[in-house]
Parts: C-alpha cells; sequence; structure tokens
C-alpha cells in the first residue's frame, strides 16, 4: 500500500510510484543504443537525447490534460458515507476512501478502529478546478457533515470518526477557514471541525472503496438504522442544517 503525499505543487497530491520513466521511452533509448555494431559513445548520447525530449512531450501533455484537477482531504465520519456524498458533487472526479493523519504506516482497518493509530476515516477527492472551486468544494463537504460535533459523526463515534479538513496549501487554509466561519455564523453555534496539515493519505482495503454502491442493502440497512431517526441518516443531517437553505 502506498501513500499519496504532496509532490511539487502541493494542492495535488499524487502516488511517489507514478512518477517513474515511461516504458515507451526507455524502449526506444535502449532499442537506439543497441543497434548493429554495438553501442558507442555517439549513439549513446542520441539514445539519452531522444528519451529525455520525449519524457518532457509525455510530462508536458499529462500536464495539460490534468492542469485543472485538484485534490482535497476531508474526514467526515464514516467513509462509506463520505465517498458516497463527495461522489454526488458536480465537478468531483475520483474519491478515495481511506485513512490519514495517524502516526503508524501503512494501517489497516483493524488498526484504526483500535482508536489508538491516531488515523481518522477520510476520503482523498479529486476535483476539476474549473467546474468547481475548493471552497465551494469545502461547503459541500460541511452539509454532509455535523460539524458541531468533535466526538465523532451521527451513529459514529470516537476519534477516527472526528470531523476534519486537511489542507495542503496556505490557499487551502484560507479558503478552509472562511468557510467554516460562515458555517459557525449559520448555525449559531461553535465548529469543531478541524483544520490540519495535509499528511500521507493510506487508501482502505477494496471492499470498503464505493461500498454504498456495491453494497447497497448492507449500505442503505446502515444508513436507515442510524442515530434512530424515523428517517436514519439523512434525517439526522436534515436536523442538524434545519432552515439553513
Amino acid at each position: 500500500m502506498t501513500p499519496f503525499m504532496p509532490l511539487y505543487d502541493k494542492s495535488v497530491v499524487v502516488r511517489h510510484d507514478e512518477f517513474s520513466w515511461p516504458e515507451c521511452v526507455v524502449g526506444a533509448a535502449s532499442a537506439l543504443e543497441s543497434r548493429p555494431g554495438g553501442p558507442n559513445l555517439d549513439r549513446m548520447r542520441n539514445a539519452r537525447a531522444f528519451a529525455a525530449i520525449a519524457l518532457a512531450g509525455l510530462l508536458g501533455a499529462s500536464q495539460a490534460s490534468a492542469g485543472a484537477l485538484q485534490t482535497a482531504i476531508f474526514a467526515g465520519g464514516c467513509f462509506w458515507s463520505m465517498q458516497h456524498a463527495m461522489e454526488e458533487v458536480p465537478g468531483v472526479v475520483k474519491v478515495v476512501a481511506g485513512y490519514t493523519g495517524g502516526h503508524v504506516s501503512r494501517p489497516t482497518y483493524a488498526d484504526v478502529t483500535t482508536e489508538t493509530t491516531g488515523h481518522y476515516e477520510s476520503v482523498l477527492v479529486t476535483f476539476d478546478a474549473a467546474r468547481i472551486g475548493y471552497a465551494d468544494l469545502v461547503g459541500r463537504y460541511f452539509r454532509r457533515t455535523d460539524p458541531t460535533d468533535g466526538r465523532g459523526q451521527l451513529c459514529d463515534q470516537g476519534p477516527s470518526y472526528r470531523p476534519a479538513i486537511f489542507v495542503a496549501n496556505p490557499a487551502q487554509r484560507a479558503a478552509a477557514e472562511q468557510v467554516r466561519a460562515k458555517v459557525g455564523a449559520e448555525l449559531k453555534r461553535p465548529i469543531a471541525t478541524a483544520i490540519l496539515p495535509a499528511q500521507a493519505f493510506w487508501p482502505a482495503e477494496g471492499y470498503h472503496q464505493d461500498y454504498a454502491r456495491k453494497n447497497p442493502a448492507q449500505y442503505g440497512a446502515y444508513a436507515r438504522g442510524c442515530m434512530g431517526f424515523a428517517g436514519g441518516r439523512e434525517a439526522a443531517l436534515a436536523a442538524v442544517w434545519r432552515d439553513r437553505g
């Protein structure tokens, strides 16, 4: 399991192991060096120059196509619910359930649920900044949580279920703080949602990914039974945000 960490532009979170020489570039360079007659200094220089030019072209094309993509990390209780909610936000490209904020590498679900590793159940959200800004995304996140509960979220209580926004740079922090202040004014109550520096994000086990979509009966039973409300989890959220637009 490889963590996601900020690299270069800290508003973007990527996997360390995704940055390697593309096989097509390495293969082309190798072909030039192994032409009949054996390698010589000129051929090796030409091969490496070709590889560098090809790699620059590939990276440029990749950056151009993904230039508007950014990432955000949120913790808001059960990551099944948070992943399901954030996937429905227009402009969101991908949501991964996982763990962040702890002091143990490669945590498992069994580790995190002991409440001794310091991790939060969280989601890594990749979004198209041309369609939705970071501040708007934070606003949508708040609406899917009870930001006044710092001990957990709704029927999921404990340190790993606490609400938090993990910011990757000063711009994200400023936006998150501004939205949090606005939420506090709307609810007229202290806001418990923490704003913390982004740390390594460890993807959760495969069976947790898209759990609500893959297991609608099981997830539905969990959501309906949440909090003892007649309408389950959705009714509990509605009670928090009632008459807030």
